[in-house]
């Protein structure tokens, strides 16, 4: 009489050699990669006084650069929808 074989339950002992065999293959060329974070933003603070513009801060603060660009530093900075300033608001200046 023949009697049937039990079945075997399935390993994870394949599984876990492609991941070996992945990690050897992967870990050489990502170890060789250089990360580079980015450097911290300056900033100078300056306080609006009264009959300050957003022009006249930025004209002020502009390295021989252009003063719009400034400008739009200026409200990316300090987050402003609008160019209208307060006297007695404080400003982030992006160096």
């Amino acid at each position: 009489m023949i009697t049937a074989r039990p079945r075997r339950k399935p390993t994870l002992m394949p599984a876990i050699a492609l991941v070996a065999l992945s990690l050897m293959v992967a870990l050489p060329s990502l170890s060789s990669m250089r990360l580079y974070a980015a450097s911290a933003q300056r900033y100078t603070t300056v306080t609006v006084n009264p009959g300050d513009t957003l022009w006249s801060i930025a004209a002020a603060h502009t390295g021989g650069s252009d003063v719009q660009d400034t400008i739009d530093r200026i409200s990316e900075a300090n987050h402003l929808t609008a160019s209208t300033l307060q006297p007695g608001e404080r400003l982030r200046i992006p160096e």
